[in-house]
């Protein structure tokens, strides 16, 4: 345990941090892990007493997996623990275990609307979680090794998104239950979302939606006469599966990205160098879908360059190394971020994010659910203020070494997989494999690390 200081000149220490006793009895229960199929089935035949034992599910798991994490900050060196980054972290975590423990149990549908209440502003108060610990992590490099920062940095986000996927699967079954076009106990069909899980993502509709919402990103950006790539899909073109589409729609907006701005800045190097070359338009990026029995693989290949050598190392750490300094000040400039960074922009630019039909999202995070079932066309997502919503807005030079690392936890969430291949002077092959089936168990650290040895 760590040492509990009580009087320091330089350092304010909140109560919270003493007892124990009540953190003991809930870090001594197990995480319930659930997959995609269970909140399918749970969802799709939805009465009143479904809605109830879920509040009830969410809010005794809630606390548990808060618990956890309270405990695994408690065992990071004291140095690390009192930057004051992690500090306001740990507040905002005791804040809200502490909130959900009192909650009494849900019997009523009032009961629920009020327990709903509370999720939504736990969601909101914590949208600054994720910038305030990747600054926590990068100010700790050098007081604590960087492989133990990153599993840290891995497990509070995984439980992170487990915590927001079973919150706003609440809310959403919640707000599906007094929509006006509901009827208890009505089967839903495989177009449509059961709360947050959409029934039937197909991998080429995601690619396209996500490529055409990065394209119109960085023309922004660079200005309408920067070339980009043209993206080109082939192989299985109807392959789908069930998924949170904000998932997906994040990890595959991060890699079409990362592809895009490596080949729009690599062409425009050799036009600055050789004029002639300003009549070739940039090497297009093909993206492949492959589809077994058991998995859907999305492989994207872009030829722009490679990634250099020294960066390698610090491909999927969230401690950046030699990057570490530009990447805290990029994230000085993030006030929130929503658990897929889709709000990541700078304030100079809200008029305009506001003003995009793309990306109508809202610094306020209260969980509506405004589904549009539609997933054709250039919308990205389905929801205004979700927190699960998908692809961040932030300009290309905000760059935050974390677009990478984030991916991966999202892929392995619903244990699938994020590999990259960098042929340096070349390009990168990213590939991305999703478990199809939809009954693959969400990938928890359900004990907090010092039980789980």
């Amino acid at each position: 345990m760590m040492p509990m200081v009580r009087h320091s000149h330089h350092v304010t220490h909140s109560p919270k941090w003493r007892p124990v006793s009540v953190l003991d009895e809930w870090v001594a229960k197990e995480a319930r892990p659930i997959s995609l199929r269970q909140l399918m089935v749970f969802g799709r035949t939805l009465a009143e007493s479904r809605l109830i034992s879920s509040a009830n599910y969410v809010r005794t798991e809630l606390p548990t997996r808060i618990a956890h994490r309270i405990r695994d900050m408690q065992q990071l060196p004291y140095v690390v623990v009192t930057n004051p980054h992690v500090n306001e972290v740990y507040d905002l975590y005791y804040t809200a275990f502490d909130t959900f423990r009192k909650v009494k149990e849900i019997k009523t549908l009032e009961d629920n609307d009020r327990f709903c209440k509370t999720i939504r502003s736990m969601l909101k108060a914590h949208l600054t979680v994720i910038p305030k610990l990747a600054m926590g992590i990068l100010e700790s490099n050098g007081l604590m090794d960087s492989a133990e920062l990153d599993k840290f940095m891995n497990t509070i986000l995984r439980s992170r998104i487990s915590r927001r996927v079973i919150a706003e699967q609440h809310l959403a079954l919640t707000e599906t239950f007094h929509a006006p076009w509901f009827s208890p106990g009505a089967k839903l069909s495989e177009s449509e979302f059961i709360g947050a899980v959409f029934l039937k993502c197909v991998a080429k509709d995601v690619v396209t939606r996500c490529g055409n919402a990065v394209r119109e990103i960085l023309q922004r950006a660079y200005g309408p006469d920067v070339a980009l790539p043209e993206i080109r899909i082939d192989g299985h073109l109807d392959a789908n599966f069930p998924y949170i589409l904000s998932h997906l729609e994040y990890i595959i907006g991060e890699l079409l990205r990362n592809s895009v701005q490596a080949v729009a800045e690599q062409h425009q190097r050799r036009r600055d160098k050789d004029p002639t070359y300003s009549h070739k338009p940039p090497p297009p990026i093909e993206v492949t879908i492959c589809e077994s029995q058991q998995h859907v693989i999305i492989r994207i290949s872009d030829q722009g360059g490679g990634i250099p050598r020294e960066s390698l190392p610090y491909l999927w750490s969230f401690s950046k190394g030699p990057a570490s300094g530009k990447i805290l000040a990029n994230l000085g400039k993030v006030p929130k971020m929503a658990a897929t960074m889709q709000e990541l922009q700078l304030e100079e630019d809200d008029d305009h994010h506001h003003n995009n039909r793309e990306r109508d999202d809202d610094d306020d995070d209260d969980g509506h659910e405004n589904r549009s079932t539609s997933v054709e066309g250039g919308e990205i997502g389905r929801d205004v203020n979700s927190s699960l919503a998908s692809l961040s807005s932030r300009p290309p030079n905000l760059r935050l070494g974390m677009g990478l690392p984030l991916s991966r936890v999202y892929a392995e969430y619903w244990a699938g997989s994020l590999a990259l291949h960098s042929l340096e002077g070349y390009g990168v092959d990213a590939f991305l494999q999703i478990s199809k089936l939809g009954n693959k168990n969400e990938q928890l650290t359900t004990r907090a690390t010092m039980d789980a040895v």
